[in-house]
């Protein structure tokens, strides 16, 4: 397995939210080349900001393997995580995080690399972006057009 296949597993997951009128945004935590979890956005369905597609699959994640700290985790996520959902990355400890496509917000994908740099009391996150770019863009695209259309 590479990380284009787990990212198509996140982009399964996205085109869940996709269908249900979410932003389409997906995410799978990895240990040892095996899927602990899956999540996809909920904000809208569920009325409540933190049901974010990361938040719930590192959620999912610590309740399987009976710990906060995923340390030889994996995520792979379809967007660039905005920054709460960074700072929860980094406090469980994640240790590399596979993203589909980063965000046109110039300043806010400062401030989320900013947070995975890492400092004295927390460890820095490693960070590969632009797998399975144009297939992740193009959803969250159409998804947008569709949402101005209406």
């Amino acid at each position: 397995m590479n990380d284009k296949y787990y990212l198509n597993e996140a982009l399964k997951e996205a085109r869940k939210a996709f269908n249900k009128g979410e932003v389409p945004v997906g995410a799978v935590v990895v240990l040892n080349n095996k899927i602990l979890s899956r999540g996809y956005n909920l904000r809208e369905k569920k009325k409540d900001i933190t049901k974010h597609a990361e938040l719930i699959a590192i959620k999912k994640a610590s309740k399987i393997i009976k710990d906060w700290r995923l340390e030889k985790c994996v995520l792979y996520v379809t967007l660039l995580p905005c920054p709460m959902c960074a700072s929860a990355i980094v406090q469980s400890r994640i240790e590399k995080i596979v993203v589909g496509t980063s965000t046109l917000d110039i300043s806010n994908k400062d401030i989320v690399y900013k947070i995975f740099e890492g400092n004295n009391t927390s460890p820095k996150v490693q960070v590969i972006d632009g797998v399975q770019e144009v297939e992740c863009r193009e959803l969250l695209r159409i998804f947008f057009e569709r949402k101005r259309k209406k």
